[in-house]
């Protein structure tokens, strides 16, 4: 249609306004088109486009053109100046665009902007929207955002003394990616709040997240993903906080091939393990934080008898290690993590990137001490069943689980005061027992998940007997507390103790 438009005022009515009452748009549409079939130059029209297609085919044939075609794509995709990665480029990293300025009429139009329209009696309407001399949209855009690019300082010079936090994040230990997913139902604060700085205070980041990342393209590509890593390895992005996802397989265990990779290396070609971008990176990063249970502990892929011996972040990298920060590694366990816990521990170390707070404080798990201080059961409201010895036998059921399995007075987690997403839901809150998920010894030490936990049976056993007397004594308090006091009567004696002087 634009291209129509700059042929002249000959260009038959497709995509113009129409002005008309919505009722009379087919009737108006069909007359423009009888008037434009009875135009002189409607049966020409035709013939010069069939003329300029077979001269075109001449020059440059269709087979020759789908022959060069995927050399043209390969270009396209790995120069990373080519206009499909640039504005893509610009939107991640938070730059202004490269605009190129509008390709001239020859360009644009070909031999067919040096041929004359073709005579035609056929003349539009003239609305509001084809007044004459009218920029078509697309060229006043261009040349609109050309402006605004000359008028604008030149990239990176706005901010440029800050320099973003980056956060590059491996999900290629051995896991199913739940905690990326579950992580995108944070509310306090949410990825996007954290991703955009809309919190005051935050410094800006930059994430490298497989999970959102718009650069997602092969090794040596244009938008390749992987190339944040080995810009993190060079030095070239300090700093930067690494997150590591999944566990951790031993890769010594075996004569041949690799357990889990993340990206090729350009070099050989083949897969860079996971357990080679932490020895590569840890050392460089600004702190480390293990996501999930897999990436704290091992998780289910670090349970007996498994082939890959694979293991937790601390267990990598060992206990005491500490980054070059001195930050110790940061634990943020759950099958999958309670999505806030997660997003909280994040915007504390960014708050202390920026000086903003002290040193995270963690427990002898590495744990932050602020969300994993309780236990299930002191934050669960079933809690109150318990100290009077009241125990659910089915799962329908408000009374504590511990007979039917649940390990909530043993267990560091503060899901049933926090909830699930925004304050809503969480395992025993909406009936499930607690299987001990963020805890290092599971799930081994915690099965079979249904079975009444060993210890429960003297604690639920004794809760049972005082439980009993609890429960009378309460009730006589609560008869007592339940009724209003005597003195509320109507009549006309005063009793509620007061001397009147009247």
């Amino acid at each position: 249609m634009w291209r129509e438009a700059r042929l002249g005022r000959g260009a038959g009515p497709a995509g113009r306004l129409v002005e008309c009452a919505p009722g009379r748009f087919t009737t108006e549409v069909t007359r423009l088109a009888e008037l434009r079939a009875a135009s002189p130059g409607a049966l020409a029209r035709p013939a010069g486009k069939k003329a300029e297609s077979e001269r075109r085919e001449a020059l440059t044939p269709l087979a020759a053109v789908s022959a060069r075609e995927p050399d043209r794509m390969r270009r396209i995709v790995f120069d990373p100046e080519a206009p499909y990665h640039a504005p893509r480029r610009a939107f991640v990293r938070k730059e202004t665009a490269p605009v190129r300025p509008p390709p001239a009429s020859s360009e644009r139009l070909g031999s067919a902007a040096k041929t004359e329209p073709v005579a035609d009696a056929w003349q539009e309407p003239q609305g509001p929207m084809h007044r004459p001399g009218r920029i078509p949209p697309r060229e006043a855009s261009m040349n609109a955002a050309s402006q605004a690019t000359s008028e604008a300082p030149e990239a990176g010079a706005v901010g440029t003394d800050d320099k973003p936090i980056h956060i590059l994040w491996i999900n290629a230990g051995l896991s199913c990616d739940g905690d990326s997913v579950a992580l995108t139902a944070a509310m306090q604060p949410s990825i996007e709040e954290i991703a955009l700085g809309a919190l005051p205070g935050l410094p800006k980041i930059a994430v490298h997240w497989p999970l959102i990342d718009f650069e997602c393209g092969p090794v040596g590509g244009a938008d390749t993903f992987i190339e944040w890593f080995f810009k993190g390895e060079r030095g070239e992005i300090d700093p930067f906080v690494l997150v590591i996802e999944g566990s951790i397989p031993n890769e010594d265990i075996k004569p041949e091939g690799y357990w889990s990779g993340f990206g090729d290396n350009p070099e050989t070609g083949q897969p860079i393990t996971t357990s080679e971008w932490i020895d590569r990176l840890a050392p460089k990063a600004l702190a480390v934080v293990a996501i999930g249970t897999c990436a704290t502990y091992g998780g289910i892929h670090a349970m007996a008898g498994n082939p890959t011996g694979a293991m937790g972040v601390p267990d990598y990298l060992g206990w005491d290690w500490k980054s070059k920060a001195g930050i110790p590694i940061v634990c943020v366990p759950g099958c999958p993590i309670q999505p806030d816990n997660f997003a909280e521990t994040l915007t504390y170390l960014l708050y202390q990137a920026a000086g903003s707070a002290p040193m995270i404080p963690l427990d002898d798990k590495l744990r932050p001490t602020w969300l994993f201080g309780a236990t299930v059961h002191e934050g669960c409201d079933r809690a109150g069943y318990y100290e009077q010895g009241q125990f659910a036998l089915s799962y329908d059921s408000p009374q504590c689980l511990v007979k039917i399995g649940c390990w909530g007075p043993v267990v560091k987690c503060n899901v049933p005061k926090r909830g699930w997403m925004n304050g809503i839901g969480g395992c025993p809150n909406v009936g499930g027992i607690c299987i001990a998920c963020t805890m290092p010894g599971f799930p081994d030490k915690f099965m079979p998940f249904m079975d009444e936990p060993p210890g429960a049976k003297l604690s639920s056993t004794g809760s049972r007997a005082y439980g009993a007397v609890v429960r009378k004594l309460r009730s006589i308090t609560a008869d007592t507390v339940d009724k209003e006091p005597k003195w509320r009567h109507t009549g006309r004696e005063l009793t509620t103790g007061y001397r009147p002087r009247w």
